[in-house]
This record gives structure tokens, sequence and C-alpha cells, in this order.
């Protein structure tokens, strides 16, 4: 089944450095049928500074292409306020003069005008890092950044260099920052979405934060403060696609807040009691002046990962109760969905065509969803242990694709708590269906996998679906099985250049595409097709 190397790495050298008992034993390389992915690097978190009164969360990635900063001719000081005169001048500017007298109020006060801290290692292949712990008012920040986290710290790294420290670190005082994901369209400079187990939840400008000498985050918006709205774990963060200034936010209650960006709530944001806990509910704010805009009530248990679909369309939500929802997001509809075959669903994923999505779990099983028929089209087995992070390849074909497009094919991911990183392919076209069960009087037929809607009816919409017999439903099997770390691993993400992998500890490897040449490894273009994190990855998370 793996197509793995079978060359080891106990005494190979990474970033430099003789490598650490933790990746003794473990492959530097994979194969695949288009060649062979290799690690390019490792990022990975001062151990002295994690303490274990903080407790322990799973890191997940955000991916984040910062674009070229806007010119502002406004010049910067080094004000005792939380930002400098030239962050607000440029904030003003982006945030246009209908925002109002009453702005949420920044926050932190570390001086947004100073470059990264002398400590700070300098990136390679052009990095916008700087070791001077002088202000350099022309930073902007431009590049290709690695968003993880790790206890009670939000790292940032470079993802074109090979160092393995964080170039950024940001600490959270009172809570553990769990989930996170990035807008690179983001309009007003707020563009990376935070969201603490505590309930708290921030927006905030990602250049800003790379301009700061301190470890405090600065200039930021900050919502639900102190659980004043819901005081209960967030457990994923979203921007909505193509709609700019709003987000979503999932609780460990079974809800959902829907959130207007840097709305500033002058009135009462409650909401009324939930009827029937069991229950799908919308209620929306009272009032035009509250934020949050609506609460959705999804489910009874915790939310593991929600992810919008590229269009942002529909948006998919997974949870403590095994059960994959997907809503018409303007609609404010229940579509469909359907339950695991066992124990909670983890994570999930939308293909960039929107047809289907993945799901992953505790039944160590990958499933695949059909947008069109409503239903588990097929399964996935190679995992070994709960299933944490699923995503497609946007970048990966075929080697003789189908220019008619009526044969797609797709590569995905997943990775595990058995260390595990599985890339799969599928094609309806190449599933067989199982064998039919026998009608009164017939006889048992196969079926090509592009006529499922000959061998089960299109489920009803709106209707949640129990797990489907095993034997009803295609089984894949994986391309690849490589086990990337001795810890559990939480979280993958595609980029155009590479696959990133992360494990629940907080170190993340990059693996370069074969053929990838490592001074492009970050190009730009990786952002067009990213969705939290994706919106995460994030992505996941975007359960990253």
């Amino acid at each position: 089944m793996s197509n793995s190397s079978t060359t080891t790495t106990n005494s190979a050298t990474v970033n430099g450095g003789i490598s650490s008992p933790a990746t003794a034993g473990l492959k530097a390389y994979f194969k695949t049928p288009e060649g062979r992915y290799t690690l390019h690097s490792e990022k990975s978190h001062p151990s002295t500074l994690l303490h274990y009164s903080h407790g322990k969360t799973v890191s997940q990635v955000t991916l984040a292409n910062l674009k070229e900063k806007i010119a502002s001719s406004t010049p910067t000081s080094s004000s005792g306020y939380s930002a400098s005169s030239s962050v607000r001048s440029a904030a003003a500017k982006l945030l246009g003069s209908n925002n109002g007298g009453r702005a949420l109020s920044f926050v932190g006060g570390n001086g947004a005008n100073k470059a990264v801290a002398a400590a700070t290692k300098t990136a390679t292949f052009g990095s916008s890092s700087n070791g001077s712990s002088s202000p350099i008012t022309s930073f902007d920040g431009k590049g290709m950044y690695i968003i993880y986290n790790v206890g009670d710290t939000l790292y940032i790294s470079d993802l074109n260099s090979q160092e393995k420290d964080p170039i950024k670190s940001i600490h959270f005082a009172s809570s553990n920052p769990v989930c996170h994901t990035f807008n690179p369209e983001a309009k007003d400079g707020h563009d990376l979405l935070i969201g603490l187990n505590s309930g708290d939840v921030y927006t905030v400008s990602l250049r800003q934060q790379l301009q700061d000498i301190g470890k405090k985050l600065v200039g930021a918006h900050h919502y639900n403060k102190d659980g004043s709205i819901n005081n209960s774990r967030c457990t994923s963060v979203a921007w909505v696609p193509q709609v700019n200034g709003f987000f979503v936010v999932a609780h460990a209650d079974g809800n959902v807040y829907v959130y207007e960006k840097g709305k500033d709530a002058t009135v009462d944001s409650s909401f009324p009691l939930i009827k029937d806990p069991t229950q799908f509910s919308i209620a929306h704010a009272k009032s035009s002046k509250s934020n949050p805009i609506s609460r959705w009530h999804i489910c009874q248990g915790s939310i593991n990962r929600m992810a919008f679909s590229v269009d942002g369309t529909h948006l998919a939500v997974v949870g403590r109760d095994g059960f994959l929802r997907v809503f018409d997001y303007q609609k404010e509809l229940l579509v469909c969905g359907g339950k695991s075959y066992y124990g909670a669903i983890l994570c999930c994923a939308w293909s960039m065509d929107g047809k289907y999505i993945l799901t992953g779990g505790e039944d160590d099983l990958v499933q695949v969803w059909s947008m069109e028929d409503r239903k588990v089209i097929a399964w996935g087995e190679g995992h070994n242990s709960w299933v944490s992070g699923v995503a497609f390849d946007p970048y990966w074909s075929p080697p003789s694709s189908d220019s008619t497009g009526e044969n797609v094919m797709y590569r995905f991911g997943s990775v595990g708590q058995d260390t595990q990183l599985l890339l799969w392919d599928f094609s309806m076209d190449e599933i067989v269906v199982p064998l039919r069960r026998c009608p009164p009087g017939g006889s048992p037929t196969y079926s090509a996998g592009s006529q499922s809607a000959q061998w089960d009816s299109v489920v009803p919409l709106g209707s949640l679906q129990p797990a489907p017999s095993m034997r009803d439903v295609p089984k894949l099997s994986p391309l690849v099985a490589h086990r990337v770390y001795t810890d559990p691993l939480s979280d993958l993400v595609f980029t155009q250049h590479s696959i990133l992998t992360a494990c629940r500890e907080g170190h993340v490897k990059v693996w370069k595409r074969p053929g990838s040449s490592e001074t492009i490894l970050g190009d730009s273009e990786t952002a067009n097709a990213i969705e939290k994190h994706p919106i995460p990855s994030a992505s996941g998370s975007d359960c990253k």
C-alpha cells in the first residue's frame, strides 16, 4: 500500500543540525507516482517557553499570503499609544470614512512601527524579516507565512525560510489560542482571525503583528470579550467567502455565531433561550447595532470543525455527535448530512468545485460525501487511529488529464493520530460500486460509480441520514502512507509547491513537491486556491 522510501534519517541533518530523537528513524522523503516529495524544512518552537500549567492544545496550521502593502506617506512615530500613527493612518485609509466614531479600540501597546526583534532569525529566500531592533518604516511583510498555535502562544514562521525557530510569537496571558484562519482579501487590514479556549475572539492585522517587537497582540478588535455572549471554548473560526467583513465562530456548546467585523456592539447582544436543544434553529439579533448578528444552534454536543465551500454558498459543520451537517448559508437551511460509522467526526474539507466533502474522525476512516447525491459515496481505510485532518489538493493534476472534464480525478490527503500522512486518488469513473442487494426475483449486479444515482436514490433535501452499510459503499485505498512524526498529527495544508503537516505538539514539516524549486516554494499564487484554516486550514481546526 505504501510507496514510501526505505531510507531513514537516523543521523540525517535537518535545517543544518543533527536530527533529534523525535525525528530519528523517520523518512525524509516519500514517493508518489509523480515523483519524490522531500523534507524541505521544519518549523518548531522553543520548548522552554511551554509551561505545564497552561495545558496542551492541539496545534492547527494556517497559511497566510501577505500581499503588497498599500503605500502611506504619513511619517511614523514611536507613540506610546496602542498603535503607531503610521499604522493608524494606513488603517484609516483602508477602513474609509464610513467606519463611524465608535470604532473598536486597539488592544496592546508594543509600538507597531518597530521591526522584528534582534533575536529573530533572518529568513532566507528574500524574506522580509530583519535582525535590527530599530524601526523600519518601509517594512511591509510581504511573503508566505505559517501560523500555528502551541499552548498559550501563536507562532509565525516564514514558509520559505529553512530556519526552525519562528520569526514571531504572540503570547496570550489568560487563555490559549485554539483556532485561527487568514483572509488574504481583507479590505481593512484585519486579515487574521483567532479563537481562544475562553471563547474570546480577535481579528488583527498580520502585517502589524510582524512589525511589532513585542509578544502581545497590537491593534486587535476584541469580540465576545470575557465570554459575554458565549463562554464555551471556540472550536473553529472561518471568514465568509465572497463577502467582505463577516466571519463565523463555532463553540463547544454546539452554537455558531455570525459576526460583522469591526462592528462595535452598542446594545445588548444576547439571544433568546434555545427551546429544543436537539433541533437546528437560528436566532437573529434584535437590533441592527448588535454583534454578533445571528446565532445558529447546530447540535447539543461540541462542534469540532466547520468549513465553507469556496464560493461561500454552503457551510459544512461536523461535531461530537458524529454528524456532518451541510447548510445553505444564505438561505439558512439544512441541505443534507449524515452519521459517521462510529464516534465523533473531527474534521472536514471541501473540494475546489464544491462537489465533494471530506470528513474524518474517530472511526479511523475518511469519507467522501457527494453534494449532488447528498450522501456518502466512498470511504477510505488506511489509518490505524483517529483521523484528525483532511484536505483536497487543488494543485495536483493526473498525468493524463481529461480535457473534456467529464472524468475528473481528485487528490486528497489525510493525517491521523497514528502519525501518518496518507494520500488518496479519487475518481467516480474508477469506483466500482459494491455488490447490490438482490431485489426480489432479480439478480445481483455491479454498477460503475458514475451511475451512482442508479444504485441508490438521491437523499431527500434537508434530512440527516444514518451511516450506510459499508458493503453498500465503495472502498478506497491510500496511494501513499508515510509516517511523518512520532507524535499524533493534527493538521495538513496543500500549497502550490509543498505539503504542510503538523503534529499535536506544534511541530510543522514542509514537504517539497517533486520538481519544485526551493526559491519558489512560497509563490503567492498558492493563496488563490487556499481555504484554514483552510478557510483551513484551515486549515482546521479548519476540528484547522
